[in-house]
């Protein structure tokens, strides 16, 4: 191994055309777009479900409150393990441009369904429940989104400038979340209540299917990465592979996929919450201050790719462990006692900072992990059990803790996966072992 590693070392950088330059730029374009596409549709319906609720989940009817419960659930937990399984397997099996494409159709069919749904009042319980099979699609489609795109942008990448071009992942995540938010603003200056909730609420919907065939579009277009020789073998993408000779690799991503994605919706989507519960600022004040600050959580992100590309990946996330250790409890301690918003918006954007050590490199750091023949799942698989474990339970654990009186022990919760993050993080190779010489 270290023989390998002192070779890739030594590797003089790849020179590239100016055409081929020109092409991979557009690869990423176009594998970033429909990553885009898929987190606004998956965020609008959080959005504008204030606006449609009413619609499918009548309060006088309890099974269809169950239906909604549940629904919210397989959607946000079951679906994107699963998704990340199915199109992990797809793309380590038939190529990674058709799982993409697979995975933004489905997304686009996902909204397309829910903007023309029929009301509860039209056609029962079947509308809430048609509302379901809608989100359980749209759940899969983006739970096997981030293993597949990060795998393609990982590979496609310039090489010594991967981090750069990989962290317009997250830049794409991030926006899809930031233009659904903008969406719902201008509708609700446009439309009164009354229209949104009788109408209007399905143009958001419209509006992410119809982005989602451009998406689709862009995405056909794209060249492959995974090469025949990958694809002809008989053990690329399967479950058993992946364990057999790749466990190590998995539980290390499993590893500092949990504590990133834990610290990530701490200070994202939950952070909303804390500064109206525990803060007590207004919550138009709040929304103000989180839109302003996932703004420039996003402009951050190539910056920090950028960091990664010459400092090393395994520096970045060192630094992620070590600083998300050091100032979680200060930076939640003092946002919990915070009166003035600008104060506020600067403590959450430091907290931010550090996140970004991880997610710029999100993707090009659990890439570079694993062989062709199982990157994808090896991806898409980890990131989706850690996710859905730590990430989407962060709101819960943080909102009981706080209900019971204990809201600090979460902020210690938060550290202690950052030291398992950092522990976690010395396991990686100082070269990656992967990735260094393909393409």
């Amino acid at each position: 191994m270290s023989a390998t590693l002192n070779e890739a070392a030594s590797a003089p950088p790849r020179q590239y055309t100016a055409e081929e330059k020109r092409h991979r730029i557009f690869a990423i374009v176009g594998a970033s777009s429909g990553n885009l596409v898929e987190w606004f549709d998956f965020y609008v319906y959080a959005f504008s479900a204030i606006y449609f609720a009413g619609a499918f989940f009548p309060k006088s009817d309890p099974t269809v409150q169950l239906l909604n419960t549940a629904g919210v659930f397989a959607a946000g937990f079951l679906m994107r393990p699963i998704g990340g399984w199915l199109f992990g397997r797809i793309a380590d099996r038939k190529g990674r441009k058709t799982s993409m494409v697979i995975s933004v159709t489905m997304m686009c069919a996902g909204s397309l369904v829910i903007a023309c749904l029929p009301t509860y009042a039209q056609i029962g319980a079947w509308a809430p429940f048609l509302l379901l099979l809608a989100r359980l699609f749209q759940g899969l489609s983006v739970g096997g989104e981030y293993g597949t795109t990060a795998t393609y942008m990982s590979e496609i990448a310039l090489r010594g400038q991967r981090g750069f071009f990989s962290s317009f992942q997250y830049v794409t995540l991030i926006g899809g979340q930031l233009l659904a938010v903008l969406v719902i603003v201008i509708l609700e200056q446009l439309l009164s209540e009354a229209e949104l909730k009788a109408w209007g609420w399905r143009i958001p919907f419209v509006i992410g299917a119809i982005t989602a065939v451009v998406a689709m579009l862009l995405r056909r277009a794209l060249s492959e990465t995974h090469g025949e020789q990958g694809a002809r073998n008989k053990e690329a993408g399967t479950i058993g592979n992946l364990f057999r000779h790749h466990t190590p690799a998995f539980l290390t991503v499993l590893g500092y996929t949990a504590g990133g994605s834990l610290i990530f919706y701490t200070f994202t989507t939950y952070m909303q919450k804390f500064l109206v519960n525990t803060a007590h600022l207004p919550i138009k004040t709040t929304s103000y201050v989180m839109t302003c600050a996932l703004f420039v959580y996003m402009c951050m992100q190539p910056l920090f790719g950028m960091l990664s590309d010459r400092i090393g990946r395994r520096n970045n996330m060192l630094l992620f462990g070590a600083l998300g250790a050091l100032f979680t409890v200060p930076i939640l301690t003092a946002l919990a006692h915070v009166s003035s918003p600008y104060v506020a918006f600067v403590l959450i954007v430091v907290a931010l900072a550090i996140v970004s050590f991880y997610t710029s490199i999100s993707g090009i750091v659990k890439a570079e992990m694993f062989p062709p023949e199982v990157r994808a799942l090896g991806v898409g698989l980890a990131y989706a059990v850690g996710n859905a474990i730590f990430g989407g339970s962060a709101e819960y654990v943080a909102l009981a803790l706080k209900s019971q009186g204990h809201e600090t022990t979460f902020f210690w919760y938060v550290t202690a996966m950052m030291v398992v993050a950092f522990l976690v993080s010395l396991r990686l190779p100082r070269q990656a072992s992967y990735l260094h010489h393909d393409h």
